[in-house]
């Protein structure tokens, strides 16, 4: 296991069957997690970007089996929030200090590119980068919000597995999801997907194939997430909850893609005390503080437990700087781009 480990982070390249031989051993992933930390200080360095998370709407026309925010799930209560709120959020995110403003919601399809390009304009005036996670759209969308002055877009694929894909993702398919996010580099933007780990079926197998997928993809961020089974989904009694195997996938997709950015995910801290220091310290470098105010917070429930629910903006931004500082780590001060791509 350790040479795999070595191979890894000296060519960062791994075949499908070795990617799965770390997966499915647990008895190395300490140095495997180790061996991620030291890649990630080489490539992109001691400094954690934050992120500022505005969750606008909850509303979904998917009705995806894992989500809380699923079409079906009558026991939610939805919200969309007013141009006025997401730029008094913006603002206030800018105040504290962040440089990266994600805007991340269901895909509700009342914001048209129209509405949103009025908001990321003005957004951009207040000198940050913007992320948008707002889910599939055309090839012309994906241009005019890139034009507007949009910088990333974060469209996860969740799972490269084409039986999986159809079972969990009632009318959609794999083939519109790539071929989204190809349309969406061609756009110009900063690229991220990532995974759910722990879906029921998901193999070891698969999840090697979605790692040699981001990498094929040459996404610029890539987020991990344990899969939590949320109540109101058809899901909701699946096992789940494998903190230990995200973090494993996490930490090859690290070896294998050394200079992208990775996001130490909120699912993580839900499973896991610390899960976002652990994973800070298990090759990721980017963390995205929830700057959602009000109870807008406890409504944007993809999965039951998120924490900080009841926390303020500000609060979020000091606890986890001290937490960073803590382990030898620096905020960052920059917009947080690839460091390849800057």
């Amino acid at each position: 296991m350790n040479a795999l480990i070595e191979k890894a982070k000296k060519y960062h390249n791994l075949t499908k069957d070795e990617i799965c031989e770390l997966l499915s051993n647990d008895n190395s992933k300490e140095n495997l997690f180790k061996a991620a930390d030291e890649v990630r200080k080489t490539y992109v360095g001691d400094e954690v970007h934050l992120r500022a998370l505005i969750e606008f709407t909850n509303i979904c026309r998917c009705n995806c089996h894992y989500c809380g925010l699923r079409r079906d799930n009558k026991n939610i209560e939805r919200y969309r929030l007013s141009k006025e709120e997401i730029l008094d959020f913006s603002r206030n995110a800018v105040g504290l200090g962040f440089k990266t403003i994600v805007l991340q919601g269901g895909e509700d399809m009342f914001f048209t590119c129209e509405y949103l390009g009025d908001i990321i304009k003005e957004i951009k005036k207040y000198n940050v980068a913007i992320t948008l996670s707002i889910g599939e759209r055309s090839k012309e969308e994906y241009q005019f919000l890139k034009n507007c002055g949009a910088d990333r877009f974060l469209l996860r694929i969740e799972t490269t597995d084409e039986k999986l894909y159809s079972k969990y993702h009632p009318q959609m398919t794999l083939k519109n999801r790539k071929e989204c996010l190809y349309n969406i580099k061609k756009a110009g933007f900063e690229v991220g997907s990532g995974c759910l780990v722990g879906l029921p079926g998901q193999t070891v197998k698969s999840l090697a194939e979605d790692i040699l997928f981001f990498k094929e993809l040459d996404a610029d961020m890539i987020g991990i997430g344990p899969f939590i089974p949320h109540a109101n989904t058809p899901l909701k009694n699946a096992a789940g909850k494998d903190f230990w195997l995200a973090l494993k996938v996490m930490a090859v997709t690290r070896l294998l893609m050394p200079d992208i950015n990775i996001p130490a995910t909120t699912a993580m801290e839900t499973l896991t005390p610390n899960g976002r220091i652990i994973a800070l310290q298990s090759g990721a470098n980017v963390v995205m503080p929830n700057m959602t105010q009000g109870d807008y917070r406890k409504k944007y429930e993809i999965y039951p437990g998120k924490i900080c629910i009841n926390d303020k903006p500000d609060k979020c931004k000091a606890c986890i700087s001290q937490k960073i500082i803590s382990i030898g780590r620096t905020v960052s001060q920059g917009y947080g781009f690839r460091k390849n791509r800057s």
